[in-house]
């Protein structure tokens, strides 16, 4: 009876860690209608620099993020083909590494935290505070303050000369 007993238990731990997983893979692509998206701010100014967003460890199907990001003064935009793995705590920070991987601790380095992600998916816009020189920061990341953990990081490079 006690081996019964313990071996729901484990089935019920394992189903349940399982079919969370699958939740998370899933939900976006179940229900994209569901998932908030990003609201696109008013038109940008002049173009400064620009990157796209790629997946920090290509070996974790859950933590992913693709797309182009723009920045102007005082701005940053994400492109309408933003799209980022569901999870909790994402902000979209600026910071000045330049070689940006999934071991890298953005969170312990000198950042500009420009706010929480609007949406997993869309174009979206971000005040970037005045005062802060843009060529100090040369990637874009999206940072789970949840798990302190990388999703997606975008170099940024100069337009038509700028920065």
């Amino acid at each position: 009876m006690k081996q019964r007993t313990a071996g729901l238990v484990v089935g019920a731990i394992f189903g349940s860690v399982i079919g969370f997983g699958l939740g998370l893979a899933t939900f976006p692509k179940l229900f994209p209608a569901l998932m908030p998206s990003g609201s696109a701010m008013s038109p940008m100014g002049a173009t400064l620099a620009e990157g796209h967003f790629g997946q920090a460890d290509p070996k974790d199907p859950v933590h992913y993020g693709a797309g182009a990001v723009a920045i102007s003064q005082g701005r940053v935009q994400l492109g309408s083909d933003f799209e980022v793995g569901p999870g909790p705590g994402y902000r979209l920070y600026l910071t000045p590494l330049v070689e940006v991987g999934p071991d890298t601790r953005v969170d312990e380095s000198m950042f500009v935290d420009l706010g929480p992600l609007q949406g997993f998916a869309g174009a979206q816009g971000y005040a970037i505070p005045s005062g802060v020189d843009l060529g100090l920061f040369p990637t874009a990341v999206v940072w789970s303050t949840h798990f302190n953990v990388l999703i997606a990081s975008a170099g940024l490079h100069p337009v038509g000369g700028a920065r």
